[in-house]
């Protein structure tokens, strides 16, 4: 039998902004497949930063509206929008009075716990998609950041990490007690990607390749963190010795005509491709020999499982969250971040052993359907929702 909608547990969730990447398919999932005849979910979003692409779209293909707030800007500063953000929020909970409310990313989970204790919401929570509190900010900003998630910490009833790694970053800091954070690794809808290989040789045709041409892919954000540079040198390096090779990077960012810049710097402008934003992700993963994930700090990227799905083996740094994801030589390599070295003799051992590439790509896909179909992340974050609820003495049925 249905709930009625008055005794269905409502959830809102709160995340700074839809902007391409994994959070934003995080929370749209969560809002679009928890079981609807036991909580009713809401989705509140700020504004996207310039180049960081918007997956409104996404959200509202999969039935998900989301209530936008614009004063919540996804930046580490403290500034009168967000004041005015704090008090819009606030009295949106206290409009909805959920029994839950979810956040996730730095700037929301600060304004929306904030205005959840301040409307006594009986359960709050956050997740860490990753963290800003190492690699990101100048020492003292970092300093500051980490007070004040700690202090955040003691208002919230759940911490949520979505790896291992990330789990003990925030124990390592400081931010909360191992028994205070709960590990939910992401959950995809994999699909696509376990199925890319039909669309093999689109993506080389379209960039006017042979289908035999090596291809060297890269996505995500052209970001500081994310290291592109560190992709372009090693670039270089494996052109020198794999001339055929040809280096594609999917995604767009403030940084993105200073590394068309590095490119021209290195010689090797001819043999990289930019992209800008796709939707057509399993049609690109079908044709990358190789996917690099070059940051100097990460949570889970997204970029990662989908390759493992789409079969294709992954050459990362060993940052954050990666080796929860990566297992060096059974899906891929991990490098010392920062090594371009390092990182295009991995590159090109793969490039020129496409059999041990090959086995790699099966152990990845493997992995990646076991650990992060979409089905377990529903299951086990309702399965923590009601944990709480219930340790609150809150009747669910």
């Amino acid at each position: 039998m249905n709930q009625s909608a008055e005794s269905k547990i409502k959830v809102l969730r709160i995340i700074a902004r839809l902007n391409i990447g994994g959070p934003a398919i995080h929370v749209v999932y969560l809002n679009a497949r928890l079981d609807p005849a036991r909580f009713e979910s809401l989705l509140v979003s700020g504004t996207e930063n310039p180049g960081e692409g918007s997956m409104l779209d996404y959200a509202l293909f999969h039935g998900v509206q989301p209530i936008v707030v614009p004063e919540i800007v996804g930046e580490a500063t403290f500034k009168p929008r967000d004041l005015k953000a704090l008090a819009k929020l606030y009295r949106l909970i206290q409009r909805e009075q959920p029994q839950i409310v979810h956040t996730h990313t730095a700037k929301a989970g600060f304004l929306g716990r904030l205005a959840a204790r301040m409307a006594r919401v009986p359960v709050i929570l956050h997740t860490y998609h990753g963290h800003v509190l190492h690699g990101y900010y100048s020492p003292f900003k970092t300093h500051l950041l980490r007070w004040m998630e700690k202090a955040l910490a003691r208002i919230t009833d759940g911490i949520v990490a979505v790896s291992v790694q990330v789990k003990n970053d925030l124990v390592a800091y400081g931010i909360a007690s191992a028994d205070k954070i709960t590990v939910i690794s992401l959950g995809f809808d994999l699909d696509p990607f376990l199925s890319c290989q039909q669309y093999k040789g689109a993506f080389l045709r379209e960039l006017g390749l042979d289908d035999s041409t090596p291809l060297v892919g890269i996505v995500g954000r052209i970001f500081p963190i994310k290291n592109h540079r560190l992709f372009l040198e090693s670039a270089a390096i494996v052109s020198s010795k794999a001339p055929a090779a040809r280096f594609v990077i999917v995604g767009d960012g403030n940084l993105r005509s200073e590394m068309e810049n590095c490119a021209r710097e290195l010689g090797i402008s001819e043999r990289v491709i930019f992209t800008g934003w796709r939707r057509d992700m399993p049609s690109i993963y079908a044709d990358l020999d190789v996917l690099v994930v070059s940051s100097n700090n990460e949570g889970t990227p997204v970029s990662a499982i989908e390759a493992m799905a789409a079969g294709r083996p992954v050459v990362a740094t060993r940052v954050g969250g990666l080796p929860d994801i990566i297992t060096d030589s059974e899906n891929g390599y991990l490098v010392p971040p920062r090594d371009p070295e390092a990182l295009a003799g991995a590159v090109l051992r793969l490039l020129q052993e496409p059999e041990l590439a090959s086995r790699m790509g099966q152990t990845g896909q493997t992995m990646a359907r076991e650990r992060f179909a979409v089905r377990r992340l529903i299951t086990d974050t309702e399965a923590f929702y009601l944990k709480l609820l219930n340790e609150k003495g809150i009747e669910t049925y």
